[in-house]
């Protein structure tokens, strides 16, 4: 027999209820996968062609593919091809004579004839310019890393797919990042 006081579900409360089961299903299906995975996304330095896609074809509105730089193999030079635009009549740190269309890359001096070089990764966008730059007025101390604590692991990249090079390639989770001439 049924109780006069049982509530009856409407069709609002059912709603409700699927929702609410379909964001618990997901919400541990994303858990699972991200768990499960043993691999990441990462750019071969020694094959990417700096074609600048990994700036735009992100998934994310602002690539998770970050300008990096090797300290240990650059020259600290006065005119950094990374840094100065190749037609830049003056070595400042003027914007008509960098290369970076969002001034990720700073300059600071550290004594006659050395500057440092480094990346503000939260102004750089991937578009590799910095770094075609460098391979080829440099010694290549720039290059592109998918940086792992932006990236959101997608199952197929919309970046590798589009790679003219074949440059991204899954990488074992413990070792997430590729040296350049190391790959």
């Amino acid at each position: 027999m049924m109780s006069d006081k049982k509530k009856k579900l409407t069709r609002r409360d059912m709603l409700r209820l699927g929702l609410s089961a379909g964001a618990v299903v997901g919400l541990g299906a994303t858990v699972v996968s991200k768990s499960a995975t043993k691999t990441v996304w990462q750019i071969d330095p020694d094959k990417c062609v700096q074609c600048g896609k990994c700036a735009t074809d992100c998934v994310l509105e602002l690539s998770a593919v970050k300008c990096v730089h090797a300290y240990a193999v650059c020259g600290y030079c006065e005119l950094c091809g990374g840094y100065h635009r190749p037609d830049a009549t003056k070595t400042d740190t003027a914007a008509e004579s960098q290369l970076c269309p969002t001034s990720a890359l700073e300059r600071t001096f550290i004594e006659d004839p050395y500057y440092q070089y480094s990346v503000k990764e939260e102004l750089c966008i991937g578009c590799a310019k910095c770094v075609k730059g460098c391979d080829a007025f440099g010694n290549g101390s720039l290059f592109l890393q998918v940086r792992h604590d932006r990236c959101v692991n997608c199952n197929e990249c919309s970046i590798a797919r589009v790679c003219p090079s074949d440059a991204f390639k899954r990488v074992p989770i413990e070792e997430p990042y590729l040296l350049k001439g190391k790959a």
